[in-house]
Formats: structure tokens, sequence, C-alpha cells
């Protein structure tokens, strides 16, 4: 599962999104909902970015996993104290985990050593700058999601392709074969997956087993799909927002075969 991106434009993805989901948050303020993580209010997102952010940073620098620290809401209020979060400007205190995360990261040696949560990954450095680049692109769409009321449309998010197109290969190839996932099916189907505009692609398929997940080639050396397979296809960015289920329903129709979508929106959810 290697990454399509090297460590800087890791570091410029977590950047990038934490200060779009500090502005939007402060903006929506602290008690307003997130329909696009409908039990969560913009104080919650802020709290379990921050934990994930100082969760990441404690691994890192060499803390066991489970001694990391809670990421998962509701957390105790001794979780909240320990953490700084109580009786501090949430988003001073959010820019402080996220600004820690990226200075370990900028010294971590690369061959780095240490746990990293998902199946043949890259070295760890490189896994934890990944995972917390697309962690903090989502949780500010839902930051977004919440200043706006709505969804965003894929016109008003700030995400580019490379981004995206790495985003997917994490998600298909990291989290959907996970044993932990609820991706199923009795009758065994395959989905194949493409991203229009960069030429990537990918074929899921899925069973009562754990989904098996392969890295298409190019489209040069790829072998013709049937066309009677559902599939999901579209460009890398509004294909990114919508297998992370943070797409408008007219942009994930305009990609997605709708039987598909609706299994993948009911069954495979990453918070």
């Amino acid at each position: 599962m290697p990454t399509s991106l090297d460590l800087d434009a890791h570091g410029d993805g977590i950047g990038s999104a934490a200060t779009v989901l500090r502005e939007n948050a402060r903006l929506a303020g602290v008690d307003a909902p997130v329909p696009t993580v409908p039990a969560w209010s913009v104080g919650d997102l802020v709290l379990h970015t921050g934990l994930v952010h100082r969760w990441a940073d404690a691994i890192l620098r060499g803390v066991p996993p489970e001694t990391a620290g809670e990421i998962d809401l509701p957390v105790a209020d001794a979780v909240r104290r320990e953490a700084g979060f109580v009786g501090v400007e949430p988003f001073d205190w959010y820019d402080a985990q996220v600004t820690a995360l990226l200075q370990t990261l900028a010294f971590a040696p690369p061959d780095l050593d240490v746990f990293f949560f998902l199946k043949d990954a890259p070295p760890a450095r490189m896994a934890w700058a990944r995972r917390q680049s697309h962690e903090t692109t989502m949780h500010a769409v839902d930051a977004m999601a919440a200043r706006l009321g709505r969804v965003p449309s894929v016109s008003e998010v700030w995400v580019r392709s490379p981004h995206a197109v790495d985003g997917i290969d994490e998600l298909l190839t990291g989290f959907v074969p996970r044993r932990k996932q609820t991706l199923r099916s009795d009758a065994p189907w395959l989905l194949p997956v493409e991203a229009t505009d960069t030429g990537h692609a990918w074929r899921l398929e899925i069973s009562e087993d754990p989904v098996m997940t392969t890295v298409l080639p190019p489209t040069a050396d790829r072998p013709t799909t049937d066309a009677r397979l559902p599939r999901c296809r579209g460009a890398a960015v509004p294909l990114y927002l919508t297998l992370w289920n943070r797409a408008v329903d007219d942009s994930a129709e305009e990609i997605s075969d709708r039987a598909a979508l609706e299994q993948w929106r009911s069954q495979m959810r990453v918070i």
C-alpha cells in the first residue's frame, strides 16, 4: 500500500486541512450540528480531531497505542482534562495538537519503527503522515458542512486530484479489507472503482469474507470491465468525497451505481 505522495505533501495536506477545519469550525460555533456526522456538534468534531492528532503524535514518539489516549467520542471528563481541553479556548487547543503532530513528523527518522494499524502500510512515519492528512481533510469537510449547514459541493472544497487519489487508495487498500469493516455480501460481486481524470483504478471483490482489493494497472494495460457490473467512477475529488461519505447526493449519483452506492453508505463508514 505505497503512498503516491511524499512527506512534504502529506505535511502540507495536514496543515491546509487543519486551517480549513479551524476557521470553518470557529465560524460555525462550537454548538453547531455537523451534517456529515449527525451525532456530533462542532465542539465534538474539534475535540475528536485534536485527540486523534494527540494519539498519533504519542505513538510516533514511542508511546504504546494502548496508553496513547482515547479518541472515540464520547470521552470521559478525565480524558478531556488530561488532554488539556477543559478551561481553554478550543481552537487554540486544537492548534497546539496539530502543531505538535507536525513537529514530531518533521523530526522523526525515516526508518521509525512504531505501531501502525493498517496492514501492508508504508513505513510508520509516512503511514502516520498519510493517515493524519486524510483524517484532517475529511474532518475539515465536516467543519465546512457545519458552517454551511449542508454538505459542501465539490467546487467548494480545496482538495486536488493527487491528494484525492492517495486518499482513495488508502481507503480501498487499507481500511476496506480490514476484518472489522462490515462491507459484506452473501452473493459475491465485483465493484470496479476508477478515477477518470488520473487513470487510477481498483477492483473490490465483495463477499461474506473481508473485501479483497486489487490495484489495477494503467488504463492501456487494464482488462476490459464487464459493462454489466456496478461501477464507481468519476473524477478523483468527487470520487474521494463519495467513498469517504462526504459527497452531496447529486454528485454521487453522477459517478456511482445507485445500488452499489447505497450498500457502500450503509456498510462502509470511517469516522
